[in-house]
């Protein structure tokens, strides 16, 4: 069409457009910080508390606070198994479990976290037949767990393991040489929780006769003290733990045997170097023998051991090697078959995270999986079928979609079982004949169905979130809108994108980006929202466009593009995202003076250094609980991945965003809690005083007490307040 050329008439269509506009947004509900943070206007619902019942038949699960009993042929509900209200205390329950025979129930109450995953709390047992409720411990404990013949519970308190006897509630102590920031009996040490990922660490033997448990001797672990701003306080308290940063002392691990019956304990032989990590043990099917993995210290190598329960002495059984690192997370799918002489386990030996099949002598059998694609999570092994069934999940289809799958032992008769496109997480019974399938897609929230896995049919869908659909058409919330482009280094990257609902091509829209980049993280995923999804929503109806990029180094991709950035974090992830930027600001509608970036942690990391190394595309930057340098993080993960400071110093200097301070140009917002226990307030004070020392002018505000996460009395909608007027101040 030609242009207008009656000035009036180019006012009147001008005049018409911004009617048009003004129509759309007054039809659609604007989304407030209250809403996300405050009101819950977008919660999803889902299953909650899943318990799979002894007899096949029937599943429990939470649901307002008590205990109910479903029939899984039909979905319906046919037994309320506790209802709290009638106990003669009021409790909050958290989380339950089940004896072996399921005549007790252990109440998990008045949970108080410590860290990330641990906590204290008040455990009571709930016997069914009398219906009589009993306190465990008159004091607050952890991990309470039942033994598995049901007759016993052990847990932990005061960094000591006790076990009572639930036939006459006797107690008694295992362990007696607990000590704050020294000795730790059957829970883990701060760096363990953090990066390893468990809390818990004793274990019942199968017989119930024994507990494996971990001990930790963290005396020599370096002191981190955190200032707890007390409101009324004349003088803030002093919190001290153990914290072992970057090249620093670890704790010196132990894993001992208790045997209740002859009340001794045994030493596992873990060799003669002490520097090492014990990420995993569990027992195998015979109850003498102890399934250790073992990681040296920088985590190259990691080791299968058997453990004779009785001796202590420790066989090697298998060796995994890598020239950078072994991810962590295979350590979680080893299972030990039921014929005793097989174990199924992970491995990315191929490039990718497959399954294989060894001799619990060492020797393979066979690989069970194969393909240029990655194993997500093994569900399990039904080891009663004819075939022996592994049920898994992965990314065969694509990088950005989970799938749920079924292969035989033999690697064969692969068959997919998933029904919806995009993101499944499954829950199968104990006898594997249901599983419980949490389904989304970037059209499609939470959707949760029960299925009997022969025949692959759906029994019912047991919640569907239609209020939460009916929330985002009243809000016009905006679809993933997911792109691939190629960095400069010729590599293909995946995007999405979310635009306003009158986006117009012909117009310039400002552009924020968020990323994490984290080693082996995804952001790019067909699923419904994602981390700051409401938030970003909220950003789309003022007019932004909101770009999130997987740059090299994250997940999803096999080992290669994972691990590519190994030795010198923050480089590639920073060249991907200023990449991404140059790709926006080429096209039509976007204002390539106005592109930011944000991030949180890693993501507020990588958002600093790409401020200062894209000074002159990127217009502003926010980055919360930002790690300034890798040498003030933790042992575990960041050697992990850039080895010691001692052997690789311009890896843990040469990315740090205090190092590049004076080439800030854009606008900046530092956010940090003082309270932070993993990411220490340290870091916003080195980059602080850097960017001061450079003469670079920013914004900072720091959050009193609270930590990584930033919660607690109003701060995630005081933080989120600030973010978007810093937004629409600066971009």
């Amino acid at each position: 069409m030609g242009k207008f050329k009656n000035p009036i008439m180019k006012q009147y269509i001008i005049f018409l457009s911004l009617i048009a506009s003004s129509i759309l947004s007054f039809s659609q509900k604007q989304i407030m910080v209250e809403d996300i943070y405050g009101k819950g206007t977008f919660r999803a619902k889902s299953v909650y508390g899943i318990n799979w019942m002894n007899d096949g038949q029937y599943y429990s699960a939470l649901k307002n606070n008590n205990i109910v009993k479903y029939d899984v042929t039909t979905g319906e509900q046919v037994e309320t198994v506790l209802d709290a209200s009638t106990l003669g205390v009021e409790i909050k329950i958290s989380s339950y479990e089940f004896n072996a025979n399921e005549k007790y129930i252990l109440l998990l109450t008045d949970k108080i976290s410590i860290y990330r995953r641990s906590y204290t709390a008040i455990f009571y047992l709930y016997n069914r037949e009398t219906k009589s409720l009993q306190k465990l411990d008159n004091d607050r404990i952890a991990y309470a767990t039942v033994s598995p013949d049901g007759s016993k519970v052990a847990y932990t308190k005061n960094n000591n393991i006790y076990y009572v006897t639930l036939s006459d509630m006797s107690v008694v102590q295992v362990t007696d040489d607990g000590e704050r920031n020294s000795i730790i009996n059957g829970s883990t040490d701060w760096v363990y929780e953090e990066e390893l990922g468990f809390t818990r660490a004793f274990f019942w033997s199968p017989d119930s006769k024994k507990l494996a448990y971990y001990r930790f001797d963290e005396t020599e672990v370096p002191e981190y003290t955190l200032q707890k701003w007390n409101k009324g306080a004349t003088y803030p308290e002093n919190y001290t733990y153990k914290f072992p940063k970057a090249g620093e002392k670890n704790s010196e691990i132990q894993i001992l045997i208790y045997h209740l019956d002859a009340k001794n304990k045994v030493n596992a032989d873990l060799g003669a170097e002490k520097d090492i990590y014990i990420p995993r043990i569990n027992w195998t099917f015979d109850a003498n023998v102890l399934s250790v993995r073992k990681m040296n210290r920088l985590q190259n190598q990691l080791e299968i051991l058997h453990t004779d329960a009785s001796t202590g002495a420790t066989t090697l059984i298998l060796q995994d090697n890598s020239d950078t690192y072994v991810d962590l997370k295979l350590t979680d799918d080893l299972t030990y078959l039921n014929d005793g002489k097989h174990i199924l386990l992970a491995s990315e030996k191929s490039g990718y995270k497959h399954l294989y099949l060894y001799t619990t002598a060492g020797k393979l059998v066979r690989q069970v999986t194969k393909g240029n694609w990655e194993v997500a999570t093994l569900v399990g092994i039904d080891q009663n079928s004819k075939r022996n069934t592994i049920y898994f999940t992965s990314k065969e289809e694509s990088a950005l979609e989970t799938y749920f799958y079924a292969i035989d032992l033999n690697g064969k008769n692969k068959r997919k079982l998933s029904v919806h496109t995009g993101s499944n997480r499954v829950n199968m019974s104990k006898d594997f004949k249901y599983y419980i399938n949490y389904f989304s897609n970037s059209t499609t929230p939470n959707t949760v169905e029960l299925f009997v896995t022969k025949g692959n049919m759906m029994v019912k869908e047991l919640e569907d979130n239609a209020g939460l659909k009916e929330v985002a058409k009243e809000y016009a919330l905006a679809e993933k809108e997911f792109y691939t482009f190629k960095n400069e280094s010729g590599v293909e990257l995946n995007g999405f994108m979310l635009k306003p609902k009158d986006f117009d091509a012909t117009k310039k829209y400002p552009v924020l980006m968020f990323q994490y980049s984290g080693s082996g993280d995804q952001k790019v995923i067909n699923a419904w929202g994602g981390s700051n999804f409401y938030w970003h929503q909220m950003l789309v109806q003022k007019g932004y466009i909101i770009s999130v990029v997987d740059g090299r180094g994250t997940g999803g991709r096999g080992e290669k593009f994972k691990k590519q950035t190994y030795l010198n974090l923050g480089r590639m992830e920073v060249e991907d995202q200023i990449a991404s930027a140059k790709h926006l600001a080429n096209l039509p509608y976007v204002d390539a003076g106005r592109i930011g970036i944000w991030g949180w942690s890693y993501g507020g990391y990588i958002a600093a250094l790409a401020l200062e190394e894209g000074a002159d595309v990127f217009a502003m930057a926010i980055a919360v609980a930002p790690v300034s340098s890798w040498r003030y993080y933790d042992t575990i993960y960041t050697e992990r991945f850039l080895s010691t400071p001692q052997d690789n110093p311009k890896g843990y200097d040469d990315n740090s965003p205090a190092t590049h301070a004076a080439k800030m140009k854009g606008k900046f917002l530092l956010v940090h809690g003082t309270g932070d226990d993993n990411v220490h307030f340290q870091n916003a004070v080195v980059l602080q005083d850097a960017l001061i020392s450079a003469g670079v002018q920013f914004k900072s505000f720091y959050y009193p007490d609270r930590a990584h996460g930033i919660y607690r009395n109003n701060a995630r909608p005081h933080l989120f307040n600030m973010m978007t007027q810093f937004v629409l101040d600066n971009l």
